[in-house]
């Protein structure tokens, strides 16, 4: 009885340390590996604020790596996190630009004059 319990103890201590090497990584490779984004965390700006007319504070959320703004805001009465749908930022200020840009050219051109040398102004 005793050299049996004592032959099952050393197979036991045998199969525990070739499962522990496996984990160490001394036995092969470990293929597990966390998620990489473009070698590069996302970057986060969170800005707090307050929705006009409500009554509960607000947090911006924008994603500088994706340029994506997403807000959320938590409704006390219904225990509930309410998140904002996220809007592509990018997408926004070439709209913007496109629009701004003409009339900022032409306002620029009047001040240094018609033919755009630095002379006098209109």
């Amino acid at each position: 009885m005793k050299k049996t319990m004592f032959w099952a103890l050393i197979g036991l201590n045998a199969v525990l340390l070739v499962s522990f090497l496996g984990r160490v990584g001394v036995v092969g490779d470990n293929p597990a590996s966390a998620q990489n984004r473009g070698g590069r965390p996302g970057e986060f700006v969170m800005i707090p604020g307050e929705i006009t007319g409500g009554g509960s504070g607000v947090v911006y959320v924008i994603d500088v790596t994706n340029g994506a703004l997403g807000g959320m805001t938590y409704d006390e009465p219904r225990k509930v996190l309410e998140v904002m749908e996220p809007i592509d930022l990018n997408r926004v200020f070439e709209a913007g630009a496109g629009g701004a840009g003409g009339a900022g050219g032409a306002r620029n051109r009047n001040r240094t004059g018609a033919g755009g040398t630095g002379g006098e102004r209109d």
